[in-house]
């Protein structure tokens, strides 16, 4: 059906509630935002469902196909769909769409946990890559090409590569080195670039993974740019993974009832990206390179990438996403935890994650001007106050350990187990995941024996102040293994 109206989806939900229609369809508020002060403070008033002339996200035909025909036309794909259960939901469309039960995939060992999920829900097999530690910064670095023609020549029988880029700590992969080498073996990739919805608006920023030939990417417009929390995109080139195919996944991992809040967000976003994106995106540059230019007086705390490092080629990383701050604080007498309170409780500076060594601030597409002072100022100032790591240095950060696999993932996740300390668990086979979250990278999966490497790096994370989950247990205290009684 051809849409001839022009406004956005925004315009016609305000069109629609000044139309003074009598609501008798879902949802139960009817748009009265008299019913109670919340209502309006949330947009209720915008809140409807599936009516003539809003289209349908599961079936779109109308102004939602426009929204994503303008999603692929601004990040290169062949085909985008809106993701409203953020780039979880897509992710494990993406993964169930390009797998079949019982599949080996490719799996980057610090995915997010929605990859983990995926793995498990779909009965695959995972045969885990691990990106090189950064010498100097402790933090995982870029998966390479080598890396993977290795794994494939090991495991020909692999279906699906999957690796996130750029990672949580703005650390970018040569994608399209990887991709050349895992096409060549007919295998698909997959890029979750749910930190990288940026990527590819601005000569800046590095090229997004479909421009470098993925053949499915994962964005979260709200993660940098301007759209509500939970909104995504999820990207396909149709070339290894049937479209129809993503597109009904895509559906199964999505309400049947979606937000018109997130969609009109979404769809807000991507004209105005289209419209002004480029002039805004510039911005956004310049106002990293007046950060870049204010910390050059930093002596102990590091920023990679930025500042004095600005071109600066370390080993490990092939690339860096400008937008993410790193912040090492491996010289300093501050943890990264530490930076993190201090920045918050003295300078109002709230900034995404931190963890013993290191924090990091995520810069957006709605940051002002006053950003880059801001920042700077408060890094200068704690800089000098704090001085000096004393003592002995911090020792080189070692690769981590994969625990062995003794069980599948989808097999232990679901067996029968109980609590038990983390310490009394040593040799036993966790039936649980556990986190430092953020970002959400695995110490121990589903299936994975519980080593004492395992139970030590979880212990210097908590004695850190690095926060901890466990999907049953409580880390560092409780977790859980199979072979008990259930709790």
């Amino acid at each position: 059906m051809l849409d001839q109206d022009p406004r956005s989806l925004l315009e016609r939900l305000e069109a629609h509630r000044q139309g003074g229609y009598l609501s008798l369809h879902m949802p139960g508020h009817k748009e009265n935002t008299a019913l109670a002060p919340y209502l309006a403070q949330l947009g209720a008033q915008w809140d409807i469902t599936e009516l003539p002339g809003f289209d349908d996200l599961h079936d779109p035909e109308g102004i939602l196909a426009q929204a994503m025909d303008r999603a692929a036309r601004l990040f290169g794909s062949r085909k985008s769909w809106l993701q409203v259960n953020g780039s979880t939901g897509g992710l494990l469309a993406a993964v169930r769409a390009a797998t079949r039960r019982g599949d080996t995939v490719l799996v980057a060992r610090h995915c997010h946990k929605a990859i983990y999920h995926a793995l498990e829900l779909c009965g695959l097999t995972p045969v885990f890559l691990q990106a090189p530690v950064v010498e100097g910064l402790g933090i995982t670095g870029s998966l390479t090409p080598d890396q993977v023609a290795q794994a494939l020549a090991a495991h020909p029988e692999a279906r699906l590569l999957v690796y996130p880029s750029p990672t949580y700590d703005g650390v970018v992969s040569d994608t399209a080195g990887i991709c050349a080498v895992a096409h060549a073996q007919g295998v698909p990739v997959l890029v979750d670039e749910a930190h990288g919805a940026h990527l590819g608006l601005h000569p800046a920023f590095p090229q997004n993974a479909m421009a470098l030939g993925a053949d499915l990417a994962v964005a979260s417009l709200h993660k940098t740019l301007p759209s509500l929390t939970q909104t995504a995109l999820l990207h396909a080139s149709g070339q290894r993974v049937p479209l129809p195919q993503v597109a009904r996944q895509t559906g199964i991992f999505q309400s049947s009832s979606p937000s018109y809040l997130l969609m009109a967000s979404i769809d807000s976003c991507l004209r105005l990206l289209e419209d002004q994106g480029e002039a805004l995106c510039a911005a956004w540059a310049r106002r990293l390179e007046e950060f870049d230019r204010q910390i050059q007086g930093l002596q102990f705390l590091r920023c990679p990438g930025h500042g004095a490092a600005v071109g600066e080629a370390i080993p490990g990383v092939f690339a860096w996403d400008p937008t993410k701050i790193l912040i090492s604080t491996r010289d300093s007498a501050l943890t990264g935890v530490e930076l993190k309170d201090r920045l918050r409780a003295e300078y109002h500076i709230e900034v995404e994650m931190a963890l013993d060594h290191y924090a990091v601030a995520m810069t957006g597409l709605g940051n002002g001007d006053d950003m880059p002072s801001r920042l700077a100022q408060a890094l200068l100032a704690l800089d000098r106050e704090a001085g000096p790591r004393q003592g002995e240095p911090l020792p080189p950060a070692e690769p981590y350990t994969l625990p062995p696999r003794k069980l599948g993932l989808e097999e232990a996740a679901m067996g029968p187990g109980g609590l038990t300390f983390l310490y009394d668990a040593m040799g036993k086979v966790s039936g649980e995941y556990i986190w430092a979250y953020p970002p959400g990278i695995p110490l121990v999966t589903p299936g994975e024996e519980i080593t004492v490497d395992l139970v030590e790096t979880v212990e210097r994370l908590y004695q850190a102040g690095v926060r901890l989950i466990g999907t049953r247990g409580k880390p560092p205290f409780t977790t859980f293994a199979l072979g008990e009684s259930q709790p």
